[in-house]
């Protein structure tokens, strides 16, 4: 859908009082913004238990475990437990369990405990191992898991999978039964235990590249054996491997150019179980995701993708028939049948509402919440996304969601244009997509426009479209990002001369080049961003240790392209005031590539701001770092570009201010 600027003008009454953009009081205070709306993870069934995580800003970031079983949710593992894994960093499938028994990753000291009715204690000693994508088998009393060694100096960490003793201690660290590659994940069972499958990959590739499923038996002592690969490669990407409840082994590759659903036959052979222009799979960041599930023998639950927008719906196994489930949901993160009782429950979201868990009937399509959070805002004020793609310098089609400044009270004053936030996603391997977000509220609430880009190599395209970064980043995602601000330019919607790019980690990077490449942006706002392409090339965590040999190339032998690609070695095109918000404890992008970044561009004589939260990583999770970050935000643009806000907040300090 190309965007209709009429809508825009459809909304603004005269009832509504002229005032300049920017200035707009809102209803979207930065309180709702921290608090507001569910910070909801993973999600896992068993039997009539559905149990999830949930991200605590309030309490520092801490993620704790929720569960409900027909009544009020309940916490299972409350303060000090803080329910995260960081294998890969990025962690995920941090815990397993039922309705009596729950094990989890902690953090910060990265060990395993088990909960129970009678307490909770660890099961494996403190040690340089964390463990992730942890999988139950109740039948033999065997605990699998994803465990990362960081025990060896001077190397990077080794991935293995390991079988340990759910009741511990596993003073060993668990036997080791799949090593060899640089990578493992996605272990699954069959429904009698004996069976295993699981994904690997290595360097150079990330998992959304290439990598392989594998098959094996598992004995009597937990050892593998008939070690098969059923298929993948360096050009396959496969997403979540699983069991059918008649042995087959079922998966999402993107063999045919997207990901869809495919099944391995005993003899080998892989057929679709359904071939779509739509993607039914996901990158995989983290561990532990599910977005498709068994219902029953001859029923699957399945959630995919398709121009940015998501759908439900169940896949008959014998016909290949695939019904949609008629339901107002935009946006789905995870989904599980609920075992004999065909339904599902999922985390999703839509334009107009906030994640939230629900429970689907399967038979009628009806849905009910289970757990979600109300926005006590007037929806007449909420600034729906409109699906936008526009041409791009190298042919190409570029995809995002466009929010128009949206005020119940205020509209603009006469021949005066909104500012334009152009948010460009992290990954770079990722996408943006249309769940209600009550941080672009709190922008276009306040007069502020907003394009959200999915560039090339953003994920929900087809493969090919993720592709199209290979090789080119910093190129193709600030020219997808620049086209876009002319299309919105073109069609009179917003003000050329007060435009802001801001993004956060590979989104970071994207804003940097962004302002010392082009003339387009104003101001830049970086949050953990990428200003150095060889610090990253040399000093980040193993999984995106080589993630940069794809997307720019191999290093050092190509290492005239890193400088080329930095905007640290281009400080001397910058034109633009800039914002760098850092995390000091970031593992990701060191702290010292923004600090450079800020030196660069003081020098420079640029208006400039940096700020640095201690206890943060990459991405800020505590209330405090993310209030004051918003308030440096909105202070920033308004000094810049001379606006008074609403808002009662303290003015940060830029340096070299005119």
């Amino acid at each position: 859908m190309t965007l209709d600027s009429s809508k825009e003008n459809d909304t603004m009454t005269s009832q509504r009082q002229p005032q300049p953009f920017g200035t707009w009081t809102s209803s979207v205070t930065i309180d709702s913004v921290i608090g507001g709306g569910l910070k909801l993870g993973e999600l896992r069934v068993s039997g009539n238990a559905v149990t999830w995580s949930e991200m605590r800003a309030a309490e520092a970031g801490r993620t704790t475990v929720m569960q409900a079983t027909g009544s009020d949710p309940a916490e299972l593992t409350p303060a000090p437990f803080n329910v995260r894994s960081r294998v890969h960093e990025y962690g995920g499938g941090a815990w397993v369990g039922d309705t009596d028994l729950q094990i989890f990753s902690n953090v910060p000291d990265n060990r395993l405990y088990r909960r129970e009715s009678t307490g909770t204690r660890p099961i494996t000693p403190e040690s340089a191992w964390r463990f992730a994508d942890l999988v139950l088998d109740t039948s033999h009393n065997r605990l699998y898991a994803v465990r990362e060694d960081h025990s060896l100096a001077d190397t990077e960490a080794v991935n293995t999978i390991v079988l340990l003793d759910p009741e511990g201690p596993n003073d060993n660290g668990g036997q080791i039964i799949v090593s060899g590659t640089d990578f493992v994940s996605s272990l699954t069972l069959n429904e009698s235990g004996d069976r295993v499958a699981w994904l690997s990959w290595n360097h150079p590739n990330m998992p959304w590249d290439g990598c392989d499923l594998h098959d094996a038996n598992i004995d009597a002592s937990g050892n593998l054996t008939g070690i098969t690969i059923v298929a993948g490669g360096v050009e396959e990407s496969i997403v979540q491997p699983r069991f059918l409840t008649d042995g087959r082994l079922a998966f999402v590759s993107d063999r045919s150019g997207w990901w869809n659903l495919h099944v391995a036959d005993a003899d080998g052979t892989v057929t679709p179980l359904i071939t779509r222009s739509a993607e039914f799979g996901f990158p995989q960041w983290q561990f532990g995701r599910s977005v498709w599930d068994i219902v029953d023998e001859q029923t699957l639950i399945v959630s995919w993708s398709s121009e940015g927008i998501s759908s439900v719906g169940t896949l008959d196994l014998a016909s290949g028939e695939l019904r949609t489930l008629d339901q107002p949901f935009t946006v789905v993160r995870s989904i599980r049948a609920l075992p004999g009782q065909n339904a599902a429950v999922a985390i999703v979201a839509s334009a107009t509402e906030s994640a939230r868990l629900v429970r689907f009937d399967l038979a009628n399509g009806s849905h009910s919440t289970i757990r979600g959070s109300t926005v006590d805002i007037d929806p007449t004020g909420f600034s729906i996304p409109e699906s936008l793609s526009w041409p791009t310098p190298d042919g190409a089609i570029a995809h995002g969601f466009y929010y128009a400044a949206t005020n119940t009270r205020f509209t603009g004053i006469e021949a005066e244009l909104p500012p334009l936030i152009v948010e460009s996603h992290g990954g770079p391997t990722g996408a943006s997509d249309s769940a209600f977000s009550l941080s672009k509220q709190f922008w276009t609430s306040r007069g502020f426009a907003i394009l959200d880009v999915n560039y090339g190599g953003s994920t929900g395209y087809g493969r090919a479209y993720r592709m199209r970064l290979n090789g080119r980043w910093g190129i193709v995602d600030v020219d997808d990002c620049i086209s876009g601000v002319e299309a919105l330019i073109q069609r009179g919607v917003v003000d050329p001369e007060r435009i802001i790019i801001r993004g956060g980690s590979a989104g970071g990077y994207t804003t940097l080049v962004a302002l010392t490449t082009s003339n387009v942006f104003r101001v830049g706002t970086s949050y953990y961003g990428v200003g150095d392409l060889e610090t990253l090339a040399t000093d980040t965590h193993k999984f995106e240790s080589r993630y940069l040999d794809n997307l720019i190339g191999a290093y050092p032998e190509q290492k005239d392209l890193y400088i080329e690609r930095s905007p640290i070695h281009h400080t001397d095109r910058l034109s633009a005031a800039m914002l760098l918000l850092q995390g000091l404890d970031d593992k990701v992008v060191p702290p010292n590539q923004s600090e450079a970044m800020a030196r660069a561009v003081r020098e420079k004589g640029l208006p400039v701001a940096h700020i640095e939260f201690a206890g943060e990583g990459h991405g800020f999770r505590g209330d405090a770092a993310q209030r004051r970050s918003l308030e440096a935000e909105l202070s920033f643009y308004a000094q810049i570009f001379g606006f008074t806000p609403a808002d009662s907040i303290e003015p940060i300090p830029i340096e070299n201010l005119p």
